[in-house]
């Protein structure tokens, strides 16, 4: 009987244990291109990655298409680095030579969903073999596109969002028409404050105040027995406004960073957000101190706000979706897919509530749910993924609890601790809702990436076996 080899024993058990770097494959890449083009190809990269960041990307959705395109024109192994407020690129052929090094400064615009759907169209095209120089021409229309909607649109679909809000809460028709009101003047008054170039923090204080004061008009005309004020709710007003204010606010963005390992762009996001909200506190505060000055005291209610019938939940859910989603620039059929996942996220958020779960984790397993789908549904139909999946979550907002706790603050007996107990604990709600809102969203988002992935791997191969 012949005897196993000893030295082919050693071999086949070292191969097994470690790896050989001779067997490893060959990692130079021989230039393709010249210079000329390398440098042509990498500010295309750049533009384009620069663009959509400005228009409400991610830091890692940008880090992608930057690689993206640099790949399509045989760059291979650029590195990419995206902060809150730059996108720098570096990229050496083979170690011959200087790397060509870009860096440009992405001065952030507000959201326009339409133009990113554009760029990520453009990519789709990169990516199945267009034409440098024809990429770039196509990518100059696109960047000179300008905002799909007028001022005033804008600032009617805001006022929108608040009547939708409202009607979310289960206000009357009187209370919607007063929420109408408030929100189109704290829209106007910010609109103007933006064409003057104010700080978007003094901007949230002033449209803060104008909707505050509202409502603490109404609610000394109902004290006083005007009619027809009396018996109206105008903490629905305040707590609608909020939803308005903080509409905008990239907490998607700021927790899908962070957990993408892109720290500083996070840190600045949540920054940003923490600055807003803070000037969204100080605009109501201002409104309710200088009512109480006044002698107009808001009288402090039982509990935050309740929310209405069903009925109720689901159409003020779309029509906040609807107004998100018109506001930041969505065309048809981003609008079409924000109010169907709206409606989604509103009956899931029920059915949370009426299972006993802890509003905050309602409110997770809604946003979760909601941009879950939004992620197949998203691609499926060429619409960007943050679009529709902002929108949908922005009805979950807690309005009405963070009014509750800055009132309850106000109203709280300075001397007494527990007097400012109920405020304190509608506020740390708040707080736990936002963060189950961003958690839930940011993890939908990535359990839908690789069933989405799957799901176009299997169409390609059943494209390929139909041919």
């Amino acid at each position: 009987m012949p005897q196993p080899d000893r030295r082919s024993l050693y071999s086949t058990v070292r191969k097994v244990l470690r790896t050989d770097p001779s067997e490893g494959p060959e990692t130079e890449v021989v230039p393709a291109v010249d210079d000329a083009r390398v440098i042509r190809a990498l500010d295309l990269a750049m533009r384009i990655g620069e663009s959509m960041f400005a228009v409400g990307a991610s830091a890692h959705e940008v880090t992608l298409a930057v690689t993206r395109v640099a790949g399509a024109y045989q760059l291979q192994g650029v590195h990419v680095d995206v902060t809150y407020t730059s996108i720098a690129l570096s990229y050496q052929r083979s170690g011959e030579g200087w790397p060509h090094t870009l860096l440009r400064v992405v001065r952030v615009a507000a959201p326009d969903h339409m133009k990113l759907q554009r760029l990520q169209a453009l990519l789709v095209d990169i990516d199945d073999g267009l034409d440098l120089d024809e990429a770039r021409t196509r990518f100059r229309a696109i960047r000179r596109v300008p905002f799909r909607y007028r001022q005033p649109v804008v600032v009617m679909a805001r006022a929108l969002l608040a009547v939708g809000a409202g009607i979310l809460a289960g206000g009357s028709a009187l209370v919607v028409t007063l929420t109408f009101i408030a929100a189109l003047g704290a829209a106007t008054t910010q609109s103007g404050l933006a064409r003057l170039r104010v700080p978007s923090f003094f901007s949230q204080i002033a449209g803060a105040f104008v909707t505050t004061i509202v409502a603490v008009a109404v609610s000394a005309l109902g004290t006083a027995g005007v009619e027809p004020f009396t018996g109206v709710r105008p903490s629905i007003i305040v707590a609608a406004g909020i939803i308005l204010m903080l509409s905008g606010l990239t907490v998607v963005g700021a927790a899908q960073d962070a957990i993408d390992g892109f720290a500083l762009t996070a840190a600045g996001r949540i920054l940003d957000l923490t600055l807003q909200t803070l000037g969204l506190v100080v605009g109501i505060l201002a409104g309710l101190e200088l009512g109480s000055v006044l002698g107009f005291r808001m009288t402090l209610p039982e509990g935050p706000p309740p929310l209405g019938p069903l009925p109720n939940q689901v159409s003020g859910a779309i029509i906040v979706a609807v107004a998100v989603a018109l506001f930041n620039g969505a065309g048809a059929r981003i609008l079409a897919v924000s109010a169907v996942l709206g409606a989604v996220a509103a009956l899931v958020h029920a059915v949370g509530q009426a299972s006993a779960l802890h509003e905050a984790a309602a409110s997770g397993i809604a946003a979760l749910l909601a941009s879950f789908v939004g992620v197949l549904v998203a691609h499926n139909l060429h619409v960007p993924s943050v679009a529709v999946t902002t929108a949908a979550i922005v009805p979950l907002v807690p309005g009405g609890a963070v009014f509750y706790g800055l009132l309850g603050m106000v109203h709280a007996d300075p001397v007494s601790a527990l007097g400012a107990g109920g405020g304190a604990s509608s506020l740390v709600l708040a707080a736990s809702i936002g963060v189950g809102l961003a958690a839930g969203a940011s993890l939908g988002i990535y359990l839908g990436t690789p069933v989405r992935a799957t799901l176009a791997g299997v169409a390609r191969s059943r494209a390929r076996v139909r041919r």
